[in-house]
């Protein structure tokens, strides 16, 4: 069960990775960087977001379990 949670983590990482990636290159975006040079609120949440579970997946798939 513990590693079915690990790769919907790993899924879900991906995901918001990608969508972080098209929310960086929008015009929004754009606009944001350009006017006070950093990206805006909601890109930079989903990258943070999309590291962390991707990390949280990853460790939970790689780890070995200990069978009784």
């Amino acid at each position: 069960m513990n590693k079915i949670v690990s790769i919907a983590f790993l899924v879900v990482g991906i995901i918001l990775l990608c969508v972080s990636y098209d929310s960086y290159h929008s015009a929004a975006s754009d606009v944001s960087r350009a006017i006070t040079g950093a990206s805006t609120d909601k890109t930079l949440w989903l990258l943070i977001g999309g590291i962390v579970a991707t990390g949280a997946g990853l460790a939970g798939t790689l780890s070995r379990t200990k069978k009784l």
